[in-house]
Formats: structure tokens, C-alpha cells, sequence
């Protein structure tokens, strides 16, 4: 059986509890987040320990209230991105992920390719939202993926607008060298550097397979009333599709998406 860390130990430690099962909610929660393909009944009821019964009632509860939905295939449940519309980042009572839709919907429509939303959390970039694109052959992430935020575009296309204090707070820990994943990895201090001023200037940034060989991503940073970036919006492709020419042509795309998410922040 999975360990549910977010369960007590001991039965009796549950039965003091306000409400065991708004706990055994939450521990189901815990239970999907760790499987991205998802869980049918049969095995949420063996990694839980919880009855199968009860286990079907909670998934049921979290597809009615938005948390999951469970795939036409093989009956699994997933996650959906409820939780982090309702976590994610907020300019006044306007949510983000919420607010990009339409637009990341209209860019993945006008390039074929997959466009995701992106913010940072955790210092790490972290997929908020994603739509798949419409070639045969396609790169994708999952949401609530987190990855490096200097070897991908919309990572960087934030950091590069960072203030000093807060640049130097990120960088702080991380020494001289970072991790390379590729050969163009930006992996030295002074060369991410040059590459945000870079971002600064042009106003977009791009990936030349920085995080995975093959794929070349462009992104444009998302702003809010005090011109601070709350996320970042960035088209991947494989390199025959987005080649070196294109990038500036991708750039205008996602800044036109990117102006559309900030009206719409803006009410």
C-alpha cells in the first residue's frame, strides 16, 4: 500500500479530528497528484487502504465539484487544474489561468504548435496551462509540471524582469555553474545575465533547446498594472517547426496573447 502522508498514523488520531472525511478527501487529493496518468477505483483502493465504496463516493465528489474527471480510455481519474486556478496568481479578484484562456486557446489555433502559461513558483517554472497543438507530431508538458526557469523561454522571459534584489535572492545558493541539460544549456552565471539583458531589449525570449534537445520555444512575459511579470506565455515546437527565422514571428504571437491575458487582468 502507498503511504498517504497527509493521513495520521493511528485511527484514533482520525477519529479526533474534526472531519475524518473531508481528511480522507484531501489524502485522495494527495493520492492523484502523485499519479498523472490517474487511478481507476480499483487502485485508489489499494494505494489508500480506504473501502471501495467510499473510495468511488470521493471521486465522484471531486469530478461534481471540478477537482477531477476521469478519462474515457480506461476509466482512471486525474487531476484537473482546479486547484491551481484557485492557488494561482490573482491581479485583483481576476485569476490568471482563468483570464488566459481564450487567448492561449487563439494562439494554439493560429500556430499549430502548443502554447502553455506559465509562473513561477517555488523559483522553479511551473506549467499552469496548457493547450495541445494540432500537429500529428506534438511536445507537451503536463500541468503543474515544474522545470529549471533558466532553460526554458517563459522561465527566463520572467526572470529577465525580476528586480536586482530579487535576480540575486534567486541566484543566491545556486553557485556559479547551474545545471547543464544540453549543450546550449545557459549553465554560467554571466551568460544567463547576458541573455536577460537580451530579453530586456527585444522584449521576448527563447530557447534554442536549452532544456530538451530538439525543441526550440519562444515566450513573452505577462505584466501587471505595476509592469511586474505574474507569468509568462510560450509557444514550444520541434526545431524543423520553429527554426531560428521564426522566432521573432512566434515572439509577435505570443505578445499579442500576452497583451489580450493583460486587457482581460485589467477588467
Amino acid at each position: 500500500m502507498e503511504p498517504l502522508a497527509t493521513l495520521p498514523e493511528t485511527a484514533s488520531a482520525m477519529d479526533e479530528m474534526p472531519s475524518p472525511t473531508g481528511a480522507k478527501t484531501l489524502a485522495l487529493l494527495d493520492l492523484l497528484s502523485r499519479h498523472g496518468a490517474g487511478l481507476t477505483v480499483a487502485e485508489a483502493t489499494r494505494r489508500s487502504g480506504f473501502t471501495q465504496n467510499l473510495v468511488f463516493r470521493l471521486l465522484k465528489t471531486l469530478v461534481v465539484m471540478g477537482y477531477a474527471t476521469q478519462r474515457e480510455d480506461n476509466k482512471a481519474y486525474v487531476l484537473t487544474n482546479r486547484l491551481l486556478e484557485l492557488t494561482g496568481p490573482r491581479t485583483g479578484e481576476r485569476s490568471l489561468a482563468l483570464c488566459a484562456h481564450e487567448a492561449l486557446r487563439r494562439l494554439r489555433d493560429e500556430t499549430g504548435e502548443t502554447v502553455q502559461l506559465i509562473i513561477e513558483a517555488g523559483g522553479k517554472a511551473l506549467v499552469l496551462e496548457q493547450f495541445r497543438g494540432t500537429q500529428a507530431l506534438q511536445v507537451c508538458g503536463e500541468v503543474g509540471m515544474r522545470v529549471p526557469l533558466y532553460s526554458c523561454a517563459p522561465g527566463k522571459a520572467i526572470l529577465a524582469h525580476w528586480g536586482e534584489e530579487a535576480l540575486a535572492a534567486w541566484f543566491r545558493g545556486r553557485g556559479k555553474t547551474l545545471k547543464k541539460f544540453t549543450a546550449t544549456t545557459l549553465s554560467r552565471r554571466e551568460d544567463l545575465l547576458r541573455e536577460l539583458e537580451a530579453i530586456r531589449r527585444l522584449g521576448y525570449a527563447i530557447d534554442r533547446a536549452e532544456g530538451v534537445e530538439g525543441i526550440h520555444c519562444v515566450a513573452v512575459p505577462i505584466f501587471d498594472d505595476y509592469r511586474q511579470p505574474v507569468g509568462a506565455v510560450t509557444v514550444m515546437a520541434p526545431i524543423n517547426r520553429m527554426p531560428e527565422e521564426e522566432f521573432k514571428s512566434f515572439a509577435q504571437r505570443c505578445r499579442e496573447a500576452a497583451d489580450r491575458i493583460e486587457r482581460k487582468l485589467k477588467g
